[in-house]
């Protein structure tokens, strides 16, 4: 589980990137590309390297009428598979 005041954090050398061609959205890093669904992007998208875990998801919850609890789990299993393939970090 993720602290509640960690940051997660794009490092440099990754970003989001609109494939047209395939018309979907991927991540970008040194030698990966990851193709990304539509929560997946829902969540990179509310990453600014400045907000703490606990912000991200309810921001996320207010956007998607979600409770928080429910998509706590789910927010922070995605950063932490990121992260251990060192494509996000959690400061």
């Amino acid at each position: 589980m993720i602290a509640a005041t960690a940051v997660p954090v794009i490092p440099r050398g990754v970003r989001l990137h609109r494939d047209r061609v395939r018309d979907r959205w991927v991540l970008l890093a040194p030698e990966k590309t990851i193709a990304l669904d539509e929560i997946g992007h829902a969540i990179l998208t509310e990453i600014d390297n400045h907000t703490d875990f606990a912000t991200l998801v309810g921001r996320l919850a207010t956007k998607y009428d979600a409770p928080e609890d429910e998509i706590a789990p789910d927010v922070a299993g995605f950063i932490s598979t990121l992260a251990a393939r060192r494509i996000l970090e959690v400061a």
